[in-house]
């Protein structure tokens, strides 16, 4: 049996005459860009997500970006991020010219610390971007209490957590802004690139419409020297689709979570750890143990798809050789035994067995 790590055409043949009505309405339409279909996702995510305004552009990393620009983040500045995370959280910090400040996870959500943020601040410091990494919120509470004793400002990263939900309270709610993405892969995935930013505060969410469009309202008139970061029409229509089955995508995914971690109980393998305040997504279900790549290779071997989340932290990345973060252990460890099992809403119970015996077998035969 072939197990995908996600098959999305799997995952959409159940919605497709939906995708297909909201292809030939954009097209009918004539209308590609800043239209019609990017208003009413806008208003039905911001809804979705308990927050005021939503403001759709072009990627994630973009979503970040235009954040922190938007906040007048800039040269001489210092931004804490995770050390654990995909690369662009630091790639954001970056382009404004402010320098990422990595603060290690707790090493049993993978999630940042908020027990060593403090530590890492300066007088340069200007923001903490917390990541919701697998789908799992981080402790908000927490680093909002640091950010306010230090007037620090918070921007989730909720790219992997769309839906997911912070002691009753949505993710992109939970601090002053939020950016997400779209990535066909995201529990919320467009059929191409696309992001957007999530906030309440009126005078962020127009400064980000701004930069998203040439620094300009007013056709032809620029007040920001701006960028072009838009979330196009199709992509907004096919959004709209998905959002009505987002819900139920994450209760399926909660399922898999579930019986993955029934079936793998008492395992050599090291098993998410999901705090109270958590209610997560499910984005990922990332298992930790000895020989991981010899495990890999063994599910390659049974016909099972598996994700290494993430093989080089960004530290060690060649982009951030020479920038002065030393060595930072937990993120390094976990790069060398973290793996991502197969997870999807389409997955089967056949499937999820497939795998969590396979997971087993590998384990009998050490």
């Amino acid at each position: 049996m072939h197990v995908p790590f996600l098959d999305l055409g799997r995952l959409h043949q159940p919605i497709q005459p939906a995708l297909d009505e909201a292809y030939r309405r954009v097209m009918d339409s004539g209308w590609f860009i800043m239209g019609g279909e990017l208003e009413a996702f806008e208003a039905e995510f911001a809804q979705y997500c308990e927050v005021e305004h939503c403001t759709g552009v072009g990627n994630g990393l973009e979503a970040l970006h235009l954040l922190l620009r938007a906040y007048g983040i800039g040269s001489g500045d210092e931004v804490i991020v995770p050390s654990n995370t995909f690369i662009a959280t630091w790639l954001a910090v970056s382009h404004c010219g402010a320098r990422p400040v990595a603060v290690e996870p707790d090493v049993n959500t993978h999630n940042i610390d908020p027990a060593l943020i403090a530590s890492a601040i300066t007088g340069r410091t200007r923001a903490i971007i917390p990541v919701h990494l697998y789908g799992q919120p981080a402790d908000m509470d927490a680093i909002n209490a640091i950010a306010v004793q230090h007037g620090l400002i918070v921007i989730e990263d909720a790219a992997q957590a769309q839906g997911a939900r912070y002691k009753g309270r949505r993710v992109g709610s939970l601090g002053h802004a939020a950016a997400t993405s779209f990535y066909p892969g995201k529990n919320l995935g467009a059929l191409g690139d696309g992001g957007a930013v999530l906030t309440s505060d009126d005078a962020i969410a127009e400064k980000v419409r701004r930069f998203r469009n040439y620094g300009s309202t007013i056709k032809y008139k620029h007040d920001l020297i701006g960028y072009n970061s838009r979330l196009d029409e199709l992509q907004a229509a096919f959004l709209r689709v998905k959002l009505m089955h987002l819900d139920e995508w994450n209760d399926r995914r909660r399922d898999i979570a579930e019986s993955y971690s029934r079936l793998l109980n008492g395992t050599a393998n090291k098993l998410p750890f999901v705090p109270k305040y958590a209610e997560p997504v499910w984005h990922l279900y990332v298992i930790r143990r000895d020989k991981r790549d010899a495990m890999k290779a063994h599910l390659e071997k049974e016909r099972i798809s598996t994700v290494i989340h993430y093989p080089i932290p960004p530290h060690q990345q060649v982009c951030y050789a020479g920038g002065g973060f030393g060595k930072l252990p937990i993120a390094e460890r976990l790069a060398l035994d973290v793996l991502s099992l197969p997870m999807s809403p389409a997955l089967s119970n056949e499937e999820i067995q497939h795998v969590a015996d396979a997971v087993k077998s590998f384990d009998g035969a050490l």
